[in-house]
């Protein structure tokens, strides 16, 4: 028989497993190595680990899949099996409230996606689907890993399906902080925002050698898809960052506004802690006397929104509309305006799409939204014609029509012809309809108008011009006020714009509880 000595654990050998474990985790904690750690900073990039920290709150993160590596044996790969195959997973919090994150490693394998890679992002994306959390994906990779060959394609494909399962129930957010080619980038487009970083990032299905082969154009990977390029002509990127720091620091911005999930809502801020900006002498004579003068939507957001509270969105695409999360009252709202210091506020195919998208993101997310109008139409000619800003503006038409959580719109000045209907009027199920004196509704500007109306009047006149100005006058007093359309109902109130304010935050509070339900369907078809 054994003694009861031989019971007592052996402290020796539970040290060397400790110191085992130990080893393992400072092994898995240095990726690929402090010499390619270096060569990351050198870039001026943060490695996955230390983006984690500085995206999350102190002390918050909890890893998953450590020890996870690939189990190839072909190509030489088992040769080199890092822990963690390349990219951190796990969980934490962001301003007190869960997430899901994954942080690819380019020091391994240059952050190339293969099976076992896809299956830690696999497994988080699924953890907060169950839990009904956002999840944030840090992307810095070469893309599919050569070497696993249809495993990483498959594995990417895993990653699709589950970003478009996620999309309308959790909140998707990507940050390009690095390389992002071929098939890598299609996860961050079916995403909700990706963040891009100057200088250090790119997304392309092609990179500069395979366009230059294909069809002789000279570009550089900057051109071809760097940040600016993707902020200002593709519309691809929602945010653009000067560095990794200011990129993790404007997502956690970013995360005050969202709820966690389609079922929650936004959170909001108790009035008692909400300061303002409002300066009613400045806000009462903000817009131009003369029509056709521009002037900048934002002095309009920041005097009616919560002091500093306005998160754009696409500043850079689409500039003759602003979209961006604010706070009216301590109540997170999507902000959609006119620009009118751009192409007159126009509609067109860049802004139509950005507004949908983000009109769409707002009704998923149960995020109310602010309208603020000064629109003379869709902007015309044969480049917008041709494509497609008819199917591309009813786009937002559309966002706005299925759109089921609370719509205040604001008219500031011009709110003329289809533009008028698409810029969440009461028609199309605008909550409530406000007009600031200065405002103008009509079929279109009173110039053009005359011009159709008086044209025979104005052609036997003895001084067209100045009969044409009397007809101006009389069309603008007749038919462009804003009481025509508040004698119909189609604005619900005329208000001095120092007024607008008080009356948003009582309108929100109003329509708190809106339930509306559309017509039950599989899902409608979007004007593509």
């Amino acid at each position: 028989m054994s003694s009861s000595d031989d019971l007592v654990p052996n402290d020796s050998s539970h040290k060397a497993l400790y110191d085992d474990l130990e080893r393992r985790r400072e092994e898995a904690a240095t990726g690929g190595g402090e010499e390619r750690i270096e060569r990351q900073h050198e870039k001026d990039k943060l490695t996955a680990r230390e983006r984690l920290d500085i995206l999350l709150d102190d002390g918050s993160f909890e890893e998953l899949g450590t020890f996870v590596r690939h189990q190839e044996t072909d190509f030489g790969l088992d040769d080199h099996r890092p822990y963690g195959d390349g990219v951190v997973t796990g969980y934490g919090t962001i301003h007190g409230r869960l997430v899901y994150v994954f942080s690819q490693d380019f020091t391994v394998y240059g952050g190339s996606l293969g099976r076992a890679h896809a299956d830690k992002i696999v497994n988080v994306m699924e953890k907060a689907l169950e839990n009904g959390a956002p999840v944030i994906g840090l992307n810095d990779s070469g893309g599919a890993r050569i070497q696993e060959g249809v495993k990483s394609l498959g594995g990417y494909a895993d990653i699709f399906k589950l970003n478009t399962d996620a999309s309308g129930v959790i909140p998707q957010i990507s940050a390009i902080m690095g390389p992002c080619a071929g098939g890598a980038v299609y996860s961050p487009a079916i995403t909700d925002f990706t963040f891009m970083v100057e200088d250090s990032s790119y997304m392309f299905v092609t990179g500069p050698n395979v366009v230059k082969t294909v069809t002789q154009e000279d570009v550089t990977a900057e051109e071809l898809g760097g940040a600016r390029t993707h902020a200002t002509k593709s519309g691809v990127s929602h945010v653009t960052c000067s560095n990794d720091v200011d990129c993790l620091h404007r997502i956690r911005e970013l995360m005050r506004y969202l709820p966690q999930n389609c079922e929650e809502d936004p959170p909001a801020v108790p009035r008692e802690e909400v300061e303002s900006n409002l300066d009613p002498d400045r806000l009462d004579t903000l817009v131009p006397d003369e029509p056709n003068q521009p002037y900048d939507m934002r002095d309009v957001i920041e005097q009616i929104a919560d002091a500093g509270d306005f998160f754009e969105i696409q500043p850079d695409f689409g500039e003759n509309l602003l979209t961006g999360f604010s706070r009216v009252g301590g109540r997170p709202v999507g902000i959609v305006a006119n620009q009118p210091a751009v192409l007159a506020g126009v509609l067109d195919i860049d802004s139509s799409i950005k507004g949908a998208r983000f009109v769409r993101f707002c009704d998923a997310f149960n995020i109310p939204l602010l309208v603020f109008e000064d629109v003379p139409g869709f902007l015309p000619g044969t480049d917008q014609e041709w494509n497609g800003v008819i199917k591309h503006g009813a786009k937002l038409l559309y966002a706005f029509c299925e759109a089921t959580v609370p719509r205040i719109t604001v008219i500031t000045r011009k709110a003329y012809g289809g533009a008028y209907d698409v810029m969440n009027s009461k028609h199309i199920g605008g909550d409530l309809n406000f007009a600031w004196p200065t405002a103008e509704v009509a079929v279109m500007g009173p110039k053009s108008a005359v011009e159709i109306i008086y044209r025979d009047e104005l052609n036997e006149a003895e001084d067209p011009e100045a009969a044409k100005d009397d007809f101006v006058e009389q069309y603008r007093n007749k038919f462009a006020t804003p009481y025509v359309a508040a004698e119909y109902g189609y604005v619900d109130d005329v208000i001095k714009p120092s007024e607008t304010r008080k009356r948003l935050i009582r309108g929100f509070d109003m329509l708190e509880d809106k339930v509306v339900n559309n017509p039950p369907k599989k899902h409608g078809n979007l004007p593509l």
